[in-house]
């Protein structure tokens, strides 16, 4: 039976995306294939798991024209959500790719402080939708307002639920954890590295990373995504790798939040772990496919799957 997800997302955004002949200092760039969408990790998360199939609800804080305006295109695409209505501004995001260059800019804007009323409310409507064997989803950055250990009062509220609480965070949210354990923590190689406080060179050393996060009882599972080298997906007993096609794109918004939501939907419907990694790779690399911040589309994922090769470690 297919499990019900929730996500969460303290810090929501606008996501604004356009590309640029050429970024020239002191001048005016004149934007095109300008794009607006719904974005902040957890609701990106939900957007993949409604693409693909899946039962899912996210849950947000919403306020002024911004918040507006990502719940009309949320509405507009069928994803479900439940927005909390606050006193400020949803923020936005800015990504720019300059053609010339093949690079990518991403401008990170600051999110309104949360009053502990405002994301207290968030929490409870998330629990209240979540039964034993469910997923929720804790996914982004934590805006001001909104203490450092959220993470681990939510997945400690999830736990007294029975359901599975998933955690994609970095930085203090992530550090925040502390000793409270998750059903899966995801991360990124860059994230993974900060948690640990040293490089990770090789496959050994991300491997034990892996498990010292595993065996130090803060997660029962392990999502570690590699960027051009694929994803780890590491257990107490299994190690898992999935490798995919090279993505020549300038294109990597999304990529991380379509990794999980494939993870997820795919575990959330009773897949083995072997198999929800080869459609979370699938999906991360098929948003490489898509233009600003448009996420994966199912088609390219049920393509690229065909191609993503997994091996046990």
């Amino acid at each position: 039976m297919d499990r019900t997800v929730v996500t969460l997302t303290l810090n929501p955004a606008l996501d604004i995306a356009a590309s640029v002949q050429m970024l020239i200092p002191d001048r005016k760039l004149r934007c095109e294939d300008v794009r607006r969408d719904p974005g902040g990790g957890g609701i990106n998360v939900a957007r993949v798991l409604h693409r693909l199939g899946g039962d899912v609800t996210a849950i947000f804080p919403c306020g002024g024209v911004t918040g507006k305006v990502i719940c009309e295109r949320l509405t507009a695409e069928g994803t479900p959500f439940r927005a909390v209505p606050v006193s400020g501004d949803t923020r936005e995001n800015f990504n720019v790719i300059d053609r010339a260059a093949g690079q990518q800019y991403r401008f990170i804007f600051p999110g309104s402080a949360l009053a502990t009323a405002d994301w207290q409310v968030c929490l409870d409507h998330a629990i209240a939708l979540v039964e034993p064997g469910d997923y929720l989803v804790g996914s982004g950055s934590l805006p001001p307002g909104v203490p450092e250990d959220f993470y681990a009062l939510m997945a400690r509220a999830a736990q007294l639920k029975g359901a599975h609480a998933v955690v994609d965070a970095s930085g203090p949210a992530l550090k925040g954890l502390g000793l409270q354990i998750v059903h899966l923590l995801k991360t990124s190689l860059s994230e993974m590295s900060e948690l640990v406080g040293c490089p990770l060179p090789d496959l050994d050393a991300w491997k034990q990373a892996c498990m010292d996060i595993i065996s130090g009882s803060k997660a029962e599972h392990v999502a570690l995504s590699l960027g051009p080298h694929g994803a780890l997906l590491a257990s107490r007993n299994e190690f898992w790798r999935g490798a995919g096609p090279e993505m020549r794109s300038a294109n990597a918004v999304g990529a991380g939040d379509s990794f999980l939501g494939a993870l997820v939907w795919m575990l959330a419907g009773g897949a083995a772990p072997a198999e929800a990694l080869r459609y979370a790779v699938a999906a991360g690399s098929a948003a490489m496919l898509s233009s600003g911040t448009g996420l994966c589309d199912r088609s390219h994922v049920e393509q690229l799957a065909k191609e993503i090769v997994v091996e046990r470690l």
